[in-house]
């Protein structure tokens, strides 16, 4: 049997070299969260690891010169965490990044691996698709932006190309009156997969929304952004009749599954709750940014 190499390279260019001389069999180390429990069930393996953790721009965050954010794909959920006008700016990203795995592995596991693993369920993609994130990607033929919900095609697969690796997320700068929020629903009080998460970033004028973006994860094979969702919630003051019609658009958009966890009707009918609750702490937040 072929022993897995393992390869901690200090730049882009020798990693992605790495993985294109790999053949589609080598793996990419963020954390390691995902992959090696993945590993250790014999579901994957890889011919390559390639650790990214030695690569600078994949490790910090940065203020962009806009007033934005950009946060390497392979920086621990408990530094994002600690990062004070990150947190500011963007709660609702925070606390969806914050509530991948325990305690124990935030010190390990990161945004990125939580996107190119590709679950459905994954807790920070909704936020950062309501976020309007951008991810870079670095490859053979140079880098190329696309927004974050373009990422997955699938459980557990990507858009990326052979060779390309994700290099960090790009968060736009906050308008004044502007926040977000992200709530999911599972069984169990902690540590448990989202059976529905929902989040939603929106901007006050007045008391009026003047711009919104909703991201429903767990309730179709990828994470989606919910167009309707934030139309219906733009122009109003979120009264119950334009948050109702929101709710309803997150219903109309799921394409869920029957499963142990959730059903069908639960999961659509939960969608909706979320959206609601979620809204409502956004709004709040953007009246006291």
């Amino acid at each position: 049997m072929t022993e897995t190499q393992y390869l901690a390279p200090h730049s882009l260019d020798e990693a992605v070299s790495a993985l294109l001389a790999a053949n589609g069999t080598g793996r990419i180390l963020a954390g390691g969260t995902d992959l090696l429990v993945q590993m250790q069930a014999g579901i994957v393996k890889p011919g390559l690891i390639v650790n990214i953790k030695k690569i600078p721009e994949m490790t910090s965050i940065e203020e962009t010169p806009d007033g934005g954010f950009r946060i390497g794909a392979a920086v621990a959920g408990a530094v994002v965490g600690e990062h004070e006008r990150l947190g500011k700016a963007w709660p609702g990203v925070v606390e969806a990044i914050n509530l991948i795995g325990s305690t124990q592995v935030q010190g390990r596991a990161s945004a990125g691996g939580n996107l190119c693993n590709a679950s459905p369920a994954a807790d920070s993609v909704p936020a950062l698709v309501a976020a309007g994130a951008v991810a870079t990607i670095h490859g053979p033929n140079g880098r190329r932006t696309v927004p974050v919900e373009e990422v997955p095609a699938g459980p557990g697969r990507t858009n990326l190309a052979p060779g390309e690796i994700l290099v960090s997320f790009t968060l736009p700068p906050r308008p004044p009156h502007s926040s977000d929020a992200y709530l999911r629903m599972i069984p169990r009080t902690e540590m448990d997969i989202a059976v529905v998460g929902c989040g939603v970033s929106l901007t006050l004028e007045n008391g009026k929304c003047t711009a919104a973006r909703v991201g429903l994860g767990a309730v179709a094979p990828t994470v989606l952004l919910v167009k309707d969702a934030a139309d219906a919630l733009i122009g109003s003051k979120l009264e119950d009749d334009a948050l109702e019609a929101a709710a309803e658009a997150c219903r109309a958009a799921c394409r869920p599954i029957d499963d142990k966890r959730g059903t069908i009707a639960y999961r659509t009918k939960v969608a909706g709750v979320l959206l609601k609750r979620a809204a409502a702490i956004a709004a709040d937040r953007a009246g006291r940014a």
